[in-house]
């Protein structure tokens, strides 16, 4: 799959990420970063021990990734879910967290078959 392919499977706009990466070889090579980031764990990790600091944390810098690599379907989940985490409280965020785990699926399972 292309880079170009990739972006297309999970709704994204290649063509927008290109113009602020500058090339090609610079978004797969962070693209495919992104296979290797923890931070979707981690924040599963936090609201599994229920520590909200935590897993707000890990939401905003997923989000932050999400943003700055034009995944634009798993940035308004977890934009989405980071507001439900920043008061403090972990209630009202399960359906959120849902939203991400799927969209961070689509994402995860598409960018490890960037082939070039």
């Amino acid at each position: 799959m292309t880079t170009r392919e990739f972006y297309e499977s999970i709704g994204a706009s290649y063509d927008n990420v290109l113009v602020r990466f500058g090339s090609e070889k610079m978004i797969t090579k962070f693209a495919k970063r992104f296979a290797d980031d923890t931070t979707f764990q981690d924040m599963c990790k936090a609201l599994e021990e229920k520590n909200a600091k935590e897993a707000f944390r890990m939401a905003h810098t997923l989000k932050g990734i999400c943003s700055n690599l034009g995944f634009d379907e798993l940035y308004k989940a977890s934009y989405d879910l980071t507001e439900d985490l920043r008061d403090g409280e972990l209630s009202g965020y399960e359906q959120d967290y849902e939203k991400v785990c799927e969209k961070y699926k689509i994402v995860y399972d598409n960018v490890t078959k960037i082939d070039n």
